[in-house]
């Protein structure tokens, strides 16, 4: 049988030149696949200029696109999370904590700040999903709920904008808590006729979206946010059923009655402010 195999000549070593161009330089699009330069992305609020996927962006990247003034005051900048149930997986919590502070640059995984939207007072509170996906804990819930509160006394309207993968295992019962806490100070916002505008990012899921993400006066979603409770694979190994295409995305959801807008990012500003001088 040797006298059938021919011997196998070794490949040549081939010696690739090192790139020269910098990385970060392109992205490639997840909605079309389209390479696109990063200067331009940035420049069309991470939109892509090719099929219109919405890229995420950071809290502070929403406050300057929603914000007159991006320099707006904080509220409650020295809210910080604890370990009471002294949490443990791979690693510790109270590790994991201090690790994403120093890497995000922020306190926990929420934004408060009071500013104007279009010239209209209001008070603005941004998820930050860098921050351990956005996960819902006690201070996410403190911050809101202050939030509301100090729009309740200060009679200004609140505007939410979740991005989160639900409630923050890590805290346990204290997290769920937080859904109850800040589904009771909205309801004080309701009884005094003051507006809450929610406006739902990919991803909103969880905790967050069976909470205050769907409780506003007005509910609006980015283009192809994805939103839901449960996973779609959760779904169907529960009910033995294949899901409808696009189920959970912010189109579906509106067709299908959970929405009141689907707004692309360019004109949610514009789009806020005349709901909110309706409202008022």
């Amino acid at each position: 049988m040797a006298w059938f195999r021919k011997p196998k000549k070794p490949k040549p070593v081939v010696v690739r030149p090192r790139s020269t161009v910098p990385e970060g330089l392109w992205v490639k699009c997840d909605g079309c696949r389209e390479v696109i330069y990063s200067k331009e992305l940035e420049n069309n609020q991470r939109i892509c200029p090719k099929c219109g996927h919405h890229f995420r962006i950071d809290a502070h990247e929403r406050i300057e696109a929603l914000l007159d003034d991006p320099s707006a005051a904080r509220r409650f900048p020295t809210v910080s999370p604890t370990d009471p149930l002294r949490f443990r997986d791979t690693r510790p919590y109270a590790e994991r904590l201090r690790a994403y502070q120093a890497s995000v640059g922020e306190r926990d995984a929420i934004v408060v700040v009071e500013g104007r939207l279009e010239q209209i007072p209001v008070v603005l509170a941004v998820m930050e999903y860098r921050f351990m996906g956005g996960s819902m804990g006690s201070v996410v819930g403190e911050m809101i709920t202050r939030a509301a509160e100090y729009c309740l006394d200060a009679r200004l309207p609140l505007i939410v904008v979740s991005a989160s993968g639900g409630a923050r295992m890590q805290e346990g019962i204290l997290s769920l808590m937080q859904m109850a806490k800040i589904s009771s100070a909205l309801a004080l916002l309701s009884e005094a006729r003051l507006p809450y505008i929610s406006v739902l990012t990919d991803p909103t899921t969880g905790g967050v979206t069976a909470s205050f993400a769907m409780l506003g006066d007005l509910n609006i979603a980015e283009p192809g946010a994805l939103i839901g409770f449960a996973g779609p694979r959760v779904i169907e190994q529960t009910i033995r059923q294949s899901l409808p295409e696009g189920f959970q995305r912010s189109e579906f959801l509106l067709e299908h009655g959970f929405l009141d807008l689907v707004v692309p990012r360019r004109e949610l500003k514009g789009t806020i402010a005349r709901c909110l001088r309706h409202l008022r």
